[in-house]
């Protein structure tokens, strides 16, 4: 297995490409713009699914799956929604295909198979789902509807990147329907919550809970709640959404419902989602110049055991001793596997395991077997010990915590290291060139200077921080007045 990554130092976007697909996570496939995830890349996404749909259902929400298609009319029901997404949809018009009579053994679009109205491939569902609401709600009895779906997207991205932005995406769309306002900004607020503990728990990755500004929002949301989270090279990314709709997806698809008062009145509305940009944000938050380094409680292989042999007789005893402690792993639900294949020498296998990011690497030789002992090396401070096989037990469940919890303090300490308070503009531009990361600023709330921020340096309002504490102060550009800073970086 190839390892001669470019170095993030030299180059953050070739090393990023270069170890997506060497630790064979994806590659990109005929589809301009699509991916094919591979099994490896496909595992760890099973593994964030899992916990997330646990989690989901933990809060009450049910899956459900919705058509891919929407026809052109719905979808251009709600304006705000339609004209956010417009440019990046892809447009069914023709059901047929027919030979080609000017090209033998070619195919052309049936020039009289064109549909009455276009479909448009989905970039997100909210209209298909809230024409399918209208015929599920009459009564505040049917509420809340609190549904989930797994499914994937496409948004017509021309500039792409393996799981950062590609053409189709996987990912999870949560939409749910709501008697009260009240009710609607507490099931966004609770959802953003939820993503903010996945990324923080079992990704390892600290992140910022935010909101964003009128000109960032999810198109026809009224509020959007974000995680914002920071990469090694100094950018932001974010990691997930959950978005107050208020009744505008209500008032687009008439779906109104009769009160406990008996009056009529339009539902409350949310939505969030996250996506296949998860891994993206996984490996560029943890991994070197190595390879990938996958949190324990993601990886799927957390625990990889090595046999060092040179003949069959060495192997055979190994082989026995590895299944015993494969079994006793298992007992203990670690995710363990024992490689005996024999096309690759250990060095290769240690090479391949520390360019995937398997957290830990055992290996057992023939001395190990006199002496009842096993070399344990760690992924996240490639560091070596040796360790007697009857404590493997009770070190290894150990290790696999300590190991999750040095990646979050890591990245932590990288996250308050490189952010910032800035209070000039030339200090921001110098911060944001030289030592990137985090901006803290203050704003004076214009979507003027906003965008003239965003013209003049590249970087944009990441959220306004939920904990942000009043603070008066002057616009970082502007110099008209602030009562609290936000939160400006470069992003993906």
């Amino acid at each position: 297995m190839a390892k001669n990554l470019t170095s993030r130092v030299e180059d953050y976007s070739k090393w990023y490409n270069e170890l997506v697909v060497q630790a064979g996570l994806a590659e990109n496939s005929a589809v301009r713009g699509c991916m094919v995830i591979k099994p490896y890349g496909y595992a760890i996404w099973e593994n964030m699914q899992a916990q997330l749909d646990k989690m989901f259902k933990e809060t009450g929400h049910q899956n459900a799956y919705f058509p891919l298609f929407v026809p052109k009319s719905l979808f251009e029901a709600e304006e705000k929604n339609a004209e956010g997404f417009a440019k990046e949809c892809a447009v069914v018009t023709h059901y047929r295909l027919q030979n080609d009579p000017d090209n033998k053994g070619k195919l052309r679009v049936d020039p009289e198979a064109k549909l009455e109205e276009e479909l448009v491939v989905r970039p997100t569902s909210e209209a298909i789902i809230w024409n399918t609401y209208k015929g599920w709600i009459q009564s505040y009895r049917d509420l809340p509807i609190l549904i989930n779906q797994w499914a994937n997207v496409v948004r017509w991205e021309m500039r792409t990147r393996l799981f950062l932005r590609t053409a189709e995406f996987l990912w999870q769309e949560g939409h749910t329907a709501h008697a009260t306002k009240e009710e609607a900004i507490k099931e966004a607020e609770l959802m953003n919550d939820v993503y903010a503990e996945f990324a923080e728990t079992y990704m390892a990755i600290p992140v910022i809970r935010g909101i964003k500004t009128e000109s960032e929002r999810f198109a026809g949301a009224v509020e959007t709640y974000c995680i914002e989270a920071l990469m090694q090279d100094g950018k932001a990314l974010q990691a997930g959404t959950s978005h107050f709709l208020g009744q505008n997806f209500a008032n687009a698809f008439d779906v109104k419902f009769t009160n406990k008062e008996g009056k009529l009145d339009y539902v409350w509305a949310t939505s969030w989602g996250v996506s296949t940009r998860l891994m993206g944000a996984l490996i560029m938050t943890h991994s070197d110049d190595n390879g990938l380094v996958i949190p324990p409680l993601l990886a799927p292989t957390q625990v990889v055991i090595v046999p060092i042999y040179r003949n069959e007789d060495q192997l055979a005893q190994i082989s026995e001793k590895a299944d015993e402690i494969l079994k006793s792993f298992k007992k203990l639900g670690i995710r363990a596997k024992f490689d005996n294949n024999d096309m690759l020498r250990p060095g290769a296998k240690f090479a391949q395991y520390e360019l995937q990011g398997v957290p830990l690497r055992i290996a057992i030789g023939p001395k190990d077997m006199e002496n009842g002992t096993v070399e344990l090396a760690r992924r996240d401070t490639l560091t070596k010990e040796f360790l007697s096989m009857d404590k493997l037990d009770e070190v290894v469940p150990d290790l696999l915590k300590q190991i999750q919890v040095n990646l979050y303090t890591k990245a932590l300490e990288f996250r308050n290291n490189h952010t910032t308070e800035v209070d000039d503009f030339e200090t921001f531009k110098d911060v944001l060139e030289n030592k990137t990361g985090f901006i803290s600023a203050h704003w004076d709330g214009t979507a003027e200077t906003e965008q003239k921020i965003k013209e003049l340096t590249k970087a944009t309002i990441r959220c306004i921080p939920l904990n942000a504490e009043k603070e008066e102060g002057t616009c970082v550009y502007s110099g008209k007045p602030s009562n609290r800073r936000v939160l400006f970086a470069k992003a993906y």
